[in-house]
C-alpha cells in the first residue's frame, strides 16, 4: 500500500513513465506489426466466415481494450474520490479520449464484420447496444470532466458519473451469456480450452498486448500533458489572485 501511495506522487509517477514508456512504445510497434502480418498473412480463413474473419484482429483487441480503458478510468476515478489523489483523476481523464478510440475503432470494425456476416450493417442486440452506451459513457465523462472551471467539481463529477457507467461493464461482457444475440460466446476467454485454434489465437494475442502497449504509452503521455496543464492553471490561478506589488498606494504614504 505504501508503495501505491508513493506512485500518488506526480514526479515519481512521472520518473516511472520516463523509464516504461519507451517499452511500451517499442513494444506497441513490433507486436502490433507481427499481430498484423500474422493475422493478414498467415493465420488461415474461416470455414464459414472466409476472408473477412481477419477483421477479428483488431476487432476483438479493440473490444477488450474499450472494457479495460472504461475501467481504469473508474479505478482512478474511484481512487481520486477516496483518497482525494489529484494524480487519480488525471490518469482517469487521460484515459478516457484512448477508450472512446479504442470504442469507436470496435464499433466500425464491428459494422465492417456485420454486414457480410449478418447482412446488415447495424443490429439492436445486446451486446451492440451496450458498447454504444459505453461510448456515450466515455464522451459525457470527457464533456463533465472539461464543463467547470473549479477543477475539483469536474474531477467530482465526473468521478461519479464514472463509477456509476461501470455498472456497463459486465453487462457488456455477459450480455451474449443473458441474453440470444447475434454475437457468438466467449470463444478466448471461456472456462476450459479457448475455442478458436493456435493459428488464430496467437495473432490475436499479439494485437491485445499491442493494444494494451499502446494504451499505456498514450495514457503516459497524456497524464504527463495533464499534469502540466493542471500546474499551468493553478500557477495563472496564484498570479490572478496576488496581491499587487509595487502599486501607487502602497500603504506607507511615500509617494
Amino acid at each position: 500500500m505504501s508503495r501505491l501511495h508513493g506512485l500518488a506522487s506526480p514526479a515519481r509517477f512521472l520518473r516511472l513513465a520516463d523509464r516504461v514508456q519507451p517499452w511500451t512504445g517499442w513494444g506497441a510497434a513490433l507486436l502490433i506489426g507481427a499481430g498484423l502480418v500474422v493475422g493478414l498473412g498467415f493465420s488461415p480463413a474461416d470455414y464459414q466466415q472466409g476472408e473477412t474473419v481477419r477483421i477479428m484482429y483488431i476487432h476483438v483487441p479493440a473490444a477488450w481494450m474499450a472494457l479495460f480503458c472504461y475501467a481504469t478510468m473508474a479505478l482512478g476515478a474511484a481512487a481520486g474520490l477516496i483518497w482525494r489523489h489529484p494524480l487519480a483523476h488525471v490518469i482517469a481523464h487521460s484515459a478516457a479520449p484512448i477508450g472512446a478510440c479504442f470504442t469507436i475503432v470496435c464499433l466500425a470494425t464491428g459494422m465492417l464484420w456485420g454486414k457480410p456476416i449478418w447482412g446488415r450493417w447495424w443490429v439492436w442486440d445486446a451486446r451492440l447496444t451496450s458498447v454504444l452506451i459505453l461510448l456515450f459513457l466515455y464522451l459525457g465523462y470527457i464533456a463533465l470532466a472539461n464543463a467547470f472551471d473549479n477543477t475539483a467539481r469536474g474531477d467530482r463529477s465526473s468521478a461519479i458519473l464514472a463509477l456509476v457507467g461501470a455498472v456497463n461493464l459486465p453487462v457488456i461482457k455477459f450480455s451474449v451469456d443473458w441474453w440470444n444475440t447475434l454475437h457468438q460466446p466467449a470463444s478466448v476467454t471461456r472456462i476450459g480450452a479457448p475455442a478458436i485454434h493456435d493459428s488464430m489465437l496467437a495473432p490475436l494475442l499479439l494485437m491485445a498486448a499491442g493494444f494494451l502497449c499502446l494504451f499505456l504509452t498514450l495514457l503516459f503521455v497524456r497524464v504527463r500533458a495533464g499534469l502540466l496543464a493542471r500546474r499551468l492553471r493553478a500557477l495563472r490561478h496564484a498570479r490572478a489572485h496576488a496581491p499587487a506589488v509595487g502599486g501607487m498606494d502602497t500603504g506607507t504614504g511615500l509617494s
